[in-house]
């Protein structure tokens, strides 16, 4: 058994399959392979929600947050809507844990909401004195980690963002050859 597996990438393949699926030009043959999805996924679901119920019963804390950090069975969960933790605060976690790089840039962030399109609404604090790539970096980095706490989200927005610099004007060595001398204007 894998160790580690992309359950984003999984998702993906998933859906591309089950849109292959419609594609089909038997609709008997399509609905067969529809409900088979739709079977197992549930009978997938129906067994992690037992475990949970097995897991809070016992009162196993630890088992708990085990099953609950675990990226794979994180994601399984969050599909089946078993997750322990909201996407809130899933998301504070994931801030949490990417807020000592953004100290590092005189800077935090803050959850401003989750709204029920997926849209997770954040407000990045402080600065990084004027540096765009440093602001593109912090704002790619806190997106990477809430998307990785919560993969049902659909989307990102950060406020307090500045805008990209313009770029500097750049001045090289001046061309080889004479100056050129202005001519004075005649009246």
């Amino acid at each position: 058994m894998r160790e580690a597996h992309d359950i984003r990438a999984a998702g993906d393949r998933v859906e591309a399959l089950i849109d292959e699926l419609g594609t089909l030009a038997d609709p008997a043959a399509r609905a067969r392979a529809e409900e088979l999805v739709r079977v197992l996924a549930g009978l997938y679901g129906a067994g992690l929600e037992r475990v949970m119920r097995i897991v809070v019963e016992s009162e196993a804390a630890e088992v708990l947050r085990g099953l609950a950090a675990d990226e794979v069975v994180s994601g399984l969960l969050v599909l089946h809507d078993l997750h322990p933790l909201s996407t809130a605060e899933r998301v504070r976690a994931a801030l949490d844990g990417v807020r000592p790089y953004l100290g590092l840039h005189e800077g935090g962030v803050e959850l401003l909401g989750v709204d029920e399109g997926g849209v997770v609404r954040l407000r990045l604090e402080g600065s990084c004195d004027g540096c765009a790539s440093s602001q593109a970096t912090v704002t790619g980095s806190i997106e990477r980690a809430v998307f990785q706490a919560a993969p049902e989200i659909s989307r990102v927005e950060v406020e307090g963002v500045a805008p990209e610099a313009s770029p500097l004007l750049q001045i090289g060595h001046r061309p080889p050859g004479p100056c050129p001398v202005p001519q004075e204007a005649t009246p």
